[in-house]
Protein backbone atom coordinates (compact mmCIF):
# COMPACT_ATOMS: atom_id res chain seq x y z
CA UNK A 1 0.00 0.00 0.00
CA UNK A 2 1.39 3.45 -0.93
CA UNK A 3 1.97 6.05 1.80
CA UNK A 4 -0.63 8.29 0.17
CA UNK A 5 -3.24 5.55 0.38
CA UNK A 6 -2.18 4.83 3.96
CA UNK A 7 -2.83 8.44 4.90
CA UNK A 8 -6.24 8.32 3.23
CA UNK A 9 -7.32 5.26 5.19
CA UNK A 10 -8.99 7.04 8.15
CA UNK A 11 -11.28 9.04 5.87
CA UNK A 12 -12.05 5.96 3.79
CA UNK A 13 -12.77 3.75 6.79
CA UNK A 14 -14.62 6.20 8.98
CA UNK A 15 -13.50 7.28 12.44
CA UNK A 16 -14.63 4.19 14.37
CA UNK A 17 -13.25 1.68 11.85
CA UNK A 18 -10.01 3.65 11.53
CA UNK A 19 -9.54 3.53 15.31
CA UNK A 20 -10.06 -0.25 15.30
CA UNK A 21 -7.66 -0.67 12.39
CA UNK A 22 -5.02 1.39 14.18
CA UNK A 23 -5.40 -0.69 17.34
CA UNK A 24 -4.75 -3.84 15.33
CA UNK A 25 -1.68 -2.33 13.68
CA UNK A 26 -0.20 -1.26 17.02
CA UNK A 27 -0.55 -4.78 18.42
CA UNK A 28 1.82 -6.13 15.76
CA UNK A 29 5.18 -6.58 17.59
CA UNK A 30 7.32 -5.21 14.76
CA UNK A 31 5.12 -2.12 14.40
CA UNK A 32 5.11 -1.57 18.15
CA UNK A 33 8.91 -1.86 18.35
CA UNK A 34 9.39 0.67 15.55
CA UNK A 35 7.01 3.10 17.20
CA UNK A 36 8.70 2.79 20.59
CA UNK A 37 12.10 3.38 18.98
CA UNK A 38 10.80 6.50 17.29
CA UNK A 39 9.25 7.75 20.55
CA UNK A 40 12.60 7.27 22.30
CA UNK A 41 14.46 9.25 19.66
CA UNK A 42 12.03 12.18 19.73
CA UNK A 43 11.81 12.33 23.53
CA UNK A 44 15.58 12.09 23.94
CA UNK A 45 15.89 15.27 21.86
CA UNK A 46 13.35 17.08 24.05
CA UNK A 47 14.51 15.91 27.48
CA UNK A 48 17.55 18.22 27.95
CA UNK A 49 15.36 21.28 27.55
CA UNK A 50 12.83 19.98 30.06
CA UNK A 51 15.37 18.77 32.63
CA UNK A 52 18.17 21.37 32.58
CA UNK A 53 18.86 21.09 36.33
CA UNK A 54 19.13 17.32 36.55
CA UNK A 55 22.95 17.27 36.73
CA UNK A 56 23.30 20.32 38.98
CA UNK A 57 22.15 18.76 42.23
CA UNK A 58 20.78 15.41 43.44
CA UNK A 59 17.05 14.94 42.95
CA UNK A 60 14.80 14.76 46.03
CA UNK A 61 13.33 11.30 45.61
CA UNK A 62 12.23 10.87 49.23
CA UNK A 63 11.74 13.10 52.24
CA UNK A 64 15.03 14.25 53.79
CA UNK A 65 15.70 12.72 57.19
CA UNK A 66 15.77 16.23 58.60
CA UNK A 67 14.30 19.29 57.01
CA UNK A 68 16.53 21.65 55.04
CA UNK A 69 17.09 25.16 56.27
CA UNK A 70 14.53 27.61 54.96
CA UNK A 71 17.22 30.09 53.92
CA UNK A 72 18.91 27.37 51.86
CA UNK A 73 15.63 26.45 50.16
CA UNK A 74 14.85 30.07 49.36
CA UNK A 75 18.35 30.64 48.00
CA UNK A 76 18.00 27.67 45.64
CA UNK A 77 14.61 28.81 44.42
CA UNK A 78 15.91 32.32 43.88
CA UNK A 79 18.77 30.99 41.74
CA UNK A 80 16.35 29.04 39.54
CA UNK A 81 13.92 31.94 39.24
CA UNK A 82 16.77 34.28 38.32
CA UNK A 83 17.71 31.96 35.46
CA UNK A 84 14.15 31.52 34.18
CA UNK A 85 12.82 35.07 34.48
CA UNK A 86 14.71 36.89 31.69
CA UNK A 87 13.13 34.92 28.86
CA UNK A 88 9.55 35.93 29.64
CA UNK A 89 10.46 39.31 31.13
CA UNK A 90 12.31 40.29 27.94
CA UNK A 91 9.38 39.37 25.69
CA UNK A 92 10.58 36.11 24.12
CA UNK A 93 7.43 34.14 24.98
CA UNK A 94 4.05 33.82 23.26
CA UNK A 95 1.34 34.32 25.87
CA UNK A 96 2.14 32.61 29.22
CA UNK A 97 3.02 35.84 31.07
CA UNK A 98 0.56 38.62 30.34
CA UNK A 99 1.76 41.50 32.51
CA UNK A 100 5.12 40.84 34.14
CA UNK A 101 5.86 44.33 35.48
CA UNK A 102 7.95 43.96 38.66
CA UNK A 103 5.91 46.42 40.71
CA UNK A 104 2.62 44.80 39.69
CA UNK A 105 3.94 41.31 40.51
CA UNK A 106 5.29 42.49 43.88
CA UNK A 107 1.89 44.02 44.72
CA UNK A 108 0.06 40.80 43.85
CA UNK A 109 2.55 38.82 45.95
CA UNK A 110 1.77 41.06 48.94
CA UNK A 111 -1.94 40.48 48.46
CA UNK A 112 -1.38 36.73 48.27
CA UNK A 113 0.69 36.70 51.48
CA UNK A 114 -2.05 38.55 53.37
CA UNK A 115 -4.63 35.93 52.34
CA UNK A 116 -2.45 32.81 52.15
CA UNK A 117 -4.45 30.81 54.72
CA UNK A 118 -7.91 31.57 53.34
CA UNK A 119 -10.22 28.99 51.77
CA UNK A 120 -13.50 29.92 50.04
CA UNK A 121 -14.97 26.58 51.14
CA UNK A 122 -15.24 28.13 54.59
CA UNK A 123 -17.04 31.36 53.77
CA UNK A 124 -17.94 31.84 57.43
CA UNK A 125 -14.24 31.97 58.41
CA UNK A 126 -13.15 34.16 55.48
CA UNK A 127 -16.14 36.32 54.45
CA UNK A 128 -13.68 38.71 52.83
CA UNK A 129 -12.90 36.08 50.18
CA UNK A 130 -16.60 35.59 49.45
CA UNK A 131 -16.84 39.34 48.97
CA UNK A 132 -13.82 39.42 46.66
CA UNK A 133 -15.19 36.60 44.52
CA UNK A 134 -18.66 38.13 44.26
CA UNK A 135 -17.19 41.47 43.21
CA UNK A 136 -14.82 39.88 40.67
CA UNK A 137 -17.84 38.19 39.10
CA UNK A 138 -19.88 41.43 39.15
CA UNK A 139 -17.10 43.56 37.63
CA UNK A 140 -16.42 40.99 34.91
CA UNK A 141 -20.12 40.67 34.08
CA UNK A 142 -20.53 44.45 33.81
CA UNK A 143 -17.52 44.60 31.45
CA UNK A 144 -19.14 41.94 29.23
CA UNK A 145 -22.56 43.48 28.79
CA UNK A 146 -24.16 41.75 31.73
CA UNK A 147 -27.42 43.24 32.94
CA UNK A 148 -29.60 42.28 35.91
CA UNK A 149 -29.48 38.58 36.63
CA UNK A 150 -26.11 37.84 35.00
CA UNK A 151 -24.07 35.93 37.55
CA UNK A 152 -21.22 33.44 37.84
CA UNK A 153 -18.41 31.99 39.93
CA UNK A 154 -14.64 32.22 40.15
CA UNK A 155 -12.78 29.11 38.93
CA UNK A 156 -9.18 27.91 38.73
CA UNK A 157 -8.70 28.73 35.03
CA UNK A 158 -10.24 28.67 31.59
CA UNK A 159 -10.35 24.89 31.40
CA UNK A 160 -12.38 24.63 34.61
CA UNK A 161 -14.69 27.42 33.46
CA UNK A 162 -15.39 25.52 30.24
CA UNK A 163 -15.78 22.19 32.04
CA UNK A 164 -18.28 23.69 34.46
CA UNK A 165 -20.30 25.33 31.71
CA UNK A 166 -20.61 22.06 29.79
CA UNK A 167 -21.50 20.16 32.97
CA UNK A 168 -24.14 22.81 33.67
CA UNK A 169 -25.74 22.42 30.24
CA UNK A 170 -25.67 18.63 30.55
CA UNK A 171 -27.51 18.68 33.86
CA UNK A 172 -29.91 21.41 32.72
CA UNK A 173 -30.82 19.46 29.58
CA UNK A 174 -31.29 16.25 31.54
CA UNK A 175 -33.68 17.83 34.03
CA UNK A 176 -35.52 20.32 31.83
CA UNK A 177 -35.59 18.49 28.48
CA UNK A 178 -35.06 14.82 29.31
CA UNK A 179 -31.87 14.56 27.22
CA UNK A 180 -29.72 11.59 28.27
CA UNK A 181 -27.38 11.49 25.25
CA UNK A 182 -26.20 15.11 25.18
CA UNK A 183 -24.27 16.69 22.32
CA UNK A 184 -22.43 20.00 21.98
CA UNK A 185 -21.61 21.59 18.63
CA UNK A 186 -18.21 23.29 18.56
CA UNK A 187 -15.95 24.79 15.88
CA UNK A 188 -12.95 22.76 14.74
CA UNK A 189 -10.84 25.55 16.27
CA UNK A 190 -12.53 25.50 19.70
CA UNK A 191 -10.26 24.99 22.70
CA UNK A 192 -9.26 21.45 23.64
CA UNK A 193 -11.02 21.96 26.98
CA UNK A 194 -14.34 21.26 25.24
CA UNK A 195 -13.02 17.87 24.21
CA UNK A 196 -11.93 17.29 27.80
CA UNK A 197 -15.39 18.27 29.06
CA UNK A 198 -17.01 15.87 26.59
CA UNK A 199 -14.79 13.02 27.78
CA UNK A 200 -15.26 13.79 31.47
CA UNK A 201 -19.03 14.29 31.40
CA UNK A 202 -20.20 11.80 28.78
CA UNK A 203 -21.11 14.39 26.17
CA UNK A 204 -20.81 13.78 22.44
CA UNK A 205 -18.58 16.42 20.85
CA UNK A 206 -19.69 17.41 17.34
CA UNK A 207 -16.94 19.37 15.61
CA UNK A 208 -17.83 21.49 12.59
CA UNK A 209 -15.48 23.09 10.04
CA UNK A 210 -14.32 26.68 9.82
CA UNK A 211 -14.22 28.71 6.64
CA UNK A 212 -11.30 30.24 4.77
CA UNK A 213 -11.35 33.08 7.32
CA UNK A 214 -11.01 30.50 10.16
CA UNK A 215 -14.42 31.48 11.60
CA UNK A 216 -16.92 28.70 12.17
CA UNK A 217 -19.25 27.78 9.30
CA UNK A 218 -22.71 28.72 10.62
CA UNK A 219 -24.49 26.62 7.99
CA UNK A 220 -22.50 23.58 9.17
CA UNK A 221 -23.50 24.34 12.75
CA UNK A 222 -27.16 24.50 11.71
CA UNK A 223 -26.91 21.10 10.03
CA UNK A 224 -25.19 19.58 13.07
CA UNK A 225 -27.97 20.46 15.53
CA UNK A 226 -30.09 17.49 16.62
CA UNK A 227 -32.72 16.78 19.25
CA UNK A 228 -29.84 15.88 21.60
CA UNK A 229 -27.95 19.16 21.19
CA UNK A 230 -27.62 20.96 24.51
CA UNK A 231 -25.32 23.87 23.57
CA UNK A 232 -23.49 25.63 20.77
CA UNK A 233 -20.00 27.09 21.21
CA UNK A 234 -18.17 30.04 19.69
CA UNK A 235 -14.75 31.56 20.43
CA UNK A 236 -13.94 35.22 21.02
CA UNK A 237 -11.29 34.83 19.80
CA UNK A 238 -10.09 31.31 18.99
CA UNK A 239 -6.79 30.28 20.54
CA UNK A 240 -5.11 29.08 17.32
CA UNK A 241 -5.80 31.96 14.94
CA UNK A 242 -7.09 34.81 17.10
CA UNK A 243 -10.30 35.33 15.11
CA UNK A 244 -13.80 35.81 16.49
CA UNK A 245 -16.54 33.40 15.50
CA UNK A 246 -19.90 34.88 14.31
CA UNK A 247 -21.36 34.90 17.81
CA UNK A 248 -24.56 36.78 16.94
CA UNK A 249 -25.49 34.25 14.23
CA UNK A 250 -24.67 31.31 16.49
CA UNK A 251 -26.67 32.81 19.35
CA UNK A 252 -29.68 33.28 17.07
CA UNK A 253 -29.47 29.61 16.13
CA UNK A 254 -29.19 28.63 19.79
CA UNK A 255 -32.21 30.76 20.68
CA UNK A 256 -34.29 29.30 17.85
CA UNK A 257 -33.51 25.74 19.02
CA UNK A 258 -33.83 26.55 22.74
CA UNK A 259 -30.29 25.39 23.54
CA UNK A 260 -27.39 27.00 25.38
CA UNK A 261 -24.92 29.34 23.71
CA UNK A 262 -21.46 29.43 25.28
CA UNK A 263 -18.88 32.04 24.29
CA UNK A 264 -15.31 31.08 25.07
CA UNK A 265 -13.78 34.51 25.77
CA UNK A 266 -11.05 33.13 28.02
CA UNK A 267 -8.43 34.77 25.81
CA UNK A 268 -10.32 37.86 24.71
CA UNK A 269 -12.71 38.82 27.48
CA UNK A 270 -10.36 41.38 28.99
CA UNK A 271 -9.24 42.76 25.59
CA UNK A 272 -12.25 43.00 23.28
CA UNK A 273 -14.39 45.41 25.36
CA UNK A 274 -11.49 47.86 25.55
CA UNK A 275 -10.54 47.33 21.89
CA UNK A 276 -14.07 48.37 20.96
CA UNK A 277 -13.75 51.47 23.16
CA UNK A 278 -10.50 52.29 21.34
CA UNK A 279 -12.25 52.21 17.97
CA UNK A 280 -11.25 48.78 16.71
CA UNK A 281 -13.82 46.73 14.81
CA UNK A 282 -15.12 44.17 17.31
CA UNK A 283 -18.21 42.14 16.35
CA UNK A 284 -20.90 41.50 18.98
CA UNK A 285 -19.86 38.66 21.27
CA UNK A 286 -21.02 39.20 24.87
CA UNK A 287 -24.27 39.31 26.88
CA UNK A 288 -25.47 42.24 24.77
CA UNK A 289 -26.19 39.54 22.17
CA UNK A 290 -29.59 37.91 22.78
CA UNK A 291 -29.18 34.16 23.00
CA UNK A 292 -25.74 34.16 24.65
CA UNK A 293 -26.26 32.21 27.86
CA UNK A 294 -22.73 31.79 29.25
CA UNK A 295 -19.24 33.24 28.85
CA UNK A 296 -15.87 32.02 30.12
CA UNK A 297 -13.20 34.69 30.67
CA UNK A 298 -9.78 34.43 32.30
CA UNK A 299 -8.74 36.95 34.92
CA UNK A 300 -5.29 35.36 34.93
CA UNK A 301 -4.63 36.28 31.29
CA UNK A 302 -5.38 39.83 30.20
CA UNK A 303 -7.08 40.54 33.53
CA UNK A 304 -3.47 40.52 34.83
CA UNK A 305 -4.19 38.50 37.97
CA UNK A 306 -1.90 35.71 39.16
CA UNK A 307 -2.17 32.31 37.50
CA UNK A 308 -5.06 30.26 38.78
CA UNK A 309 -8.28 32.25 38.36
CA UNK A 310 -10.99 32.57 35.73
CA UNK A 311 -14.68 33.47 35.73
CA UNK A 312 -17.63 31.55 34.32
CA UNK A 313 -20.69 33.76 33.78
CA UNK A 314 -24.33 32.77 33.20
CA UNK A 315 -27.36 34.67 31.94
CA UNK A 316 -29.45 33.61 34.98
CA UNK A 317 -29.05 32.28 38.49
CA UNK A 318 -31.41 29.45 37.59
CA UNK A 319 -28.89 28.20 35.02
CA UNK A 320 -25.92 28.66 37.37
CA UNK A 321 -27.53 26.39 39.99
CA UNK A 322 -26.97 23.40 37.69
CA UNK A 323 -23.22 24.00 38.14
CA UNK A 324 -23.29 23.48 41.91
CA UNK A 325 -22.47 20.21 43.65
CA UNK A 326 -24.68 19.52 46.66
CA UNK A 327 -24.79 16.59 49.10
CA UNK A 328 -27.56 16.77 51.71
CA UNK A 329 -27.22 13.33 53.35
CA UNK A 330 -23.48 12.90 53.98
CA UNK A 331 -22.53 11.84 57.54
CA UNK A 332 -19.89 14.58 57.48
CA UNK A 333 -22.58 17.25 57.32
CA UNK A 334 -24.20 19.37 54.64
CA UNK A 335 -21.82 19.84 51.71
CA UNK A 336 -22.02 22.28 48.83
CA UNK A 337 -19.33 23.31 46.38
CA UNK A 338 -19.72 25.74 43.49
CA UNK A 339 -16.80 24.40 41.41
CA UNK A 340 -14.93 21.15 40.76
CA UNK A 341 -12.59 21.68 43.71
CA UNK A 342 -13.64 21.67 47.32
CA UNK A 343 -10.94 23.58 49.15
CA UNK A 344 -9.52 26.36 47.02
CA UNK A 345 -6.76 28.97 47.50
CA UNK A 346 -8.69 32.06 48.55
CA UNK A 347 -5.52 34.09 48.15
CA UNK A 348 -5.80 33.75 44.37
CA UNK A 349 -9.33 35.16 44.45
CA UNK A 350 -8.09 38.07 46.56
CA UNK A 351 -5.31 38.65 44.03
CA UNK A 352 -7.81 38.67 41.16
CA UNK A 353 -9.91 41.29 42.95
CA UNK A 354 -6.82 43.39 43.72
CA UNK A 355 -5.64 43.23 40.11
CA UNK A 356 -8.99 44.40 38.74
CA UNK A 357 -9.51 47.28 41.14
CA UNK A 358 -5.89 48.46 41.02
CA UNK A 359 -5.80 48.59 37.21
CA UNK A 360 -9.26 49.95 36.54
CA UNK A 361 -10.78 50.95 33.21
CA UNK A 362 -8.04 53.43 32.36
CA UNK A 363 -5.36 50.81 32.98
CA UNK A 364 -7.05 48.19 30.81
CA UNK A 365 -7.60 50.71 28.03
CA UNK A 366 -3.94 51.69 28.05
CA UNK A 367 -2.71 48.08 28.15
CA UNK A 368 -5.03 47.10 25.29
CA UNK A 369 -3.91 50.07 23.19
CA UNK A 370 -0.25 49.13 23.61
CA UNK A 371 -0.88 45.46 22.82
CA UNK A 372 -2.95 46.13 19.70
CA UNK A 373 -0.49 48.68 18.34
CA UNK A 374 2.39 46.23 18.85
CA UNK A 375 0.42 43.40 17.24
CA UNK A 376 -0.37 45.60 14.24
CA UNK A 377 3.36 46.30 13.77
CA UNK A 378 4.20 42.59 14.03
CA UNK A 379 1.43 41.55 11.66
CA UNK A 380 2.54 44.09 9.07
CA UNK A 381 6.11 42.82 9.33
CA UNK A 382 5.03 39.22 8.82
CA UNK A 383 2.85 40.14 5.85
CA UNK A 384 5.88 41.83 4.27
CA UNK A 385 7.73 38.49 4.12
CA UNK A 386 6.86 36.72 0.84
CA UNK A 387 7.43 33.25 2.32
CA UNK A 388 4.84 33.75 5.10
CA UNK A 389 1.08 34.20 5.18
CA UNK A 390 -1.00 35.56 8.08
CA UNK A 391 -4.07 33.41 8.77
CA UNK A 392 -7.44 35.11 9.13
CA UNK A 393 -7.83 38.69 10.33
CA UNK A 394 -6.43 38.69 13.88
CA UNK A 395 -6.13 41.63 16.27
CA UNK A 396 -3.40 40.45 18.65
CA UNK A 397 -2.99 36.65 18.35
CA UNK A 398 -1.13 36.53 15.03
CA UNK A 399 -0.95 33.12 13.35
CA UNK A 400 1.07 32.57 10.20
CA UNK A 401 2.00 29.71 7.88
CA UNK A 402 4.12 29.27 4.77
CA UNK A 403 3.05 28.01 1.35
CA UNK A 404 6.65 27.12 0.48
CA UNK A 405 8.65 26.36 3.64
CA UNK A 406 8.29 23.86 6.48
CA UNK A 407 6.83 26.23 9.06
CA UNK A 408 7.95 23.94 11.90
CA UNK A 409 11.56 24.43 10.82
CA UNK A 410 10.93 28.16 11.13
CA UNK A 411 9.57 27.47 14.63
CA UNK A 412 12.78 25.62 15.53
CA UNK A 413 14.93 28.40 14.11
CA UNK A 414 13.06 30.92 16.25
CA UNK A 415 13.57 28.66 19.28
CA UNK A 416 17.32 28.71 18.64
CA UNK A 417 17.13 32.49 18.78
CA UNK A 418 15.47 32.33 22.20
CA UNK A 419 11.78 32.54 21.23
CA UNK A 420 9.09 30.32 22.72
CA UNK A 421 6.23 30.35 20.21
CA UNK A 422 3.14 28.18 19.74
CA UNK A 423 3.13 25.55 17.02
CA UNK A 424 -0.26 24.88 15.43
CA UNK A 425 -1.55 22.33 12.97
CA UNK A 426 -4.54 21.78 10.69
CA UNK A 427 -3.08 23.76 8.96
CA UNK A 428 0.59 23.81 10.03
CA UNK A 429 1.33 27.26 11.45
CA UNK A 430 2.89 29.29 14.26
CA UNK A 431 1.32 31.98 16.35
CA UNK A 432 2.50 34.78 18.60
CA UNK A 433 0.07 35.84 21.31
CA UNK A 434 1.08 39.45 21.98
CA UNK A 435 1.20 40.48 25.64
CA UNK A 436 2.43 43.50 27.59
CA UNK A 437 6.07 42.29 27.68
CA UNK A 438 6.07 42.51 23.87
CA UNK A 439 5.14 46.19 24.03
CA UNK A 440 8.53 47.13 25.46
CA UNK A 441 10.64 49.26 23.09
CA UNK A 442 12.42 47.21 20.46
CA UNK A 443 10.75 43.85 21.10
CA UNK A 444 8.58 43.86 17.97
CA UNK A 445 11.56 44.87 15.81
CA UNK A 446 13.69 42.12 17.38
CA UNK A 447 10.98 39.53 16.72
CA UNK A 448 10.69 40.53 13.07
CA UNK A 449 14.45 40.57 12.57
CA UNK A 450 14.78 37.10 14.09
CA UNK A 451 11.86 35.88 12.00
CA UNK A 452 13.47 37.17 8.80
CA UNK A 453 16.73 35.41 9.74
CA UNK A 454 14.86 32.20 10.60
CA UNK A 455 13.02 32.17 7.28
CA UNK A 456 16.28 32.77 5.45
CA UNK A 457 17.95 29.91 7.36
CA UNK A 458 15.16 27.48 6.46
CA UNK A 459 15.26 28.61 2.85
CA UNK A 460 19.00 27.84 2.76
CA UNK A 461 18.64 24.50 4.57
CA UNK A 462 15.04 23.26 4.36
CA UNK A 463 15.76 19.82 5.86
CA UNK A 464 17.18 20.48 9.29
CA UNK A 465 16.82 18.14 12.24
CA UNK A 466 15.98 18.20 15.94
CA UNK A 467 13.72 20.39 18.04
CA UNK A 468 9.94 20.26 17.89
CA UNK A 469 9.73 20.08 14.09
CA UNK A 470 9.79 16.26 13.97
CA UNK A 471 7.08 16.04 16.63
CA UNK A 472 4.77 18.47 14.85
CA UNK A 473 5.65 16.86 11.54
CA UNK A 474 4.59 13.48 12.89
CA UNK A 475 1.33 14.93 14.24
CA UNK A 476 0.57 16.57 10.90
CA UNK A 477 1.46 13.64 8.64
CA UNK A 478 0.32 10.50 10.44
CA UNK A 479 -3.20 9.38 9.57
CA UNK A 480 -4.02 8.01 13.03
CA UNK A 481 -4.30 10.07 16.20
CA UNK A 482 -3.49 7.21 18.58
CA UNK A 483 0.21 7.21 17.73
CA UNK A 484 0.56 10.92 18.45
CA UNK A 485 -1.53 10.54 21.61
CA UNK A 486 0.85 7.82 22.80
CA UNK A 487 3.79 10.14 22.20
CA UNK A 488 2.14 12.93 24.19
CA UNK A 489 1.45 10.58 27.09
CA UNK A 490 5.11 9.56 27.11
CA UNK A 491 6.03 13.23 27.07
CA UNK A 492 4.05 13.73 30.29
CA UNK A 493 5.69 10.63 31.76
CA UNK A 494 9.02 12.31 31.10
CA UNK A 495 7.87 15.60 32.67
CA UNK A 496 7.03 13.78 35.92
CA UNK A 497 10.22 11.74 35.99
CA UNK A 498 12.51 13.21 38.67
Amino acid sequence: MSYRRFRELPAALGARAAHAFEAVLRRIPSVRRRLEAQYDVLLAELEPGLKPYRNERPSCLRLPSTGRARAEILAEMERLATRETPRWRDGYVSGAVYHGDAEHVAFLNQVYALNAQSNPLHADLWPSIARYEAEVVAMTAAMLGGGPGVCGTVTSGGTESILLAMKTYRDWARERRGIYHPEIVVPHTAHAAFDKAAQYFGIRLVRVPVGADFRVDVAAVRRAITRNTIALVGSAPSFPHGVIDPIAELAALAHDHAVGMHVDACLGGFVLPWARRLGYSVPPFDFAVPGVTSISVDTHKYGYAAKGTSVILYRTEALRRFQYYVVADWPGGLYVSPTLAGSRPGALSAVAWAALVSIGEAGYLDATRRILETAREIRAGIEALPDLRVLGDPLWVVAFSSPRLDIYRVLDQMSRRGWNLNGLHHPPAIHLCVTLPHTQPGIAARFLADLRDSVAAVRREPRGSGGMAPVYGMAASLPFRGVVSDLLRRYLDMVYRA
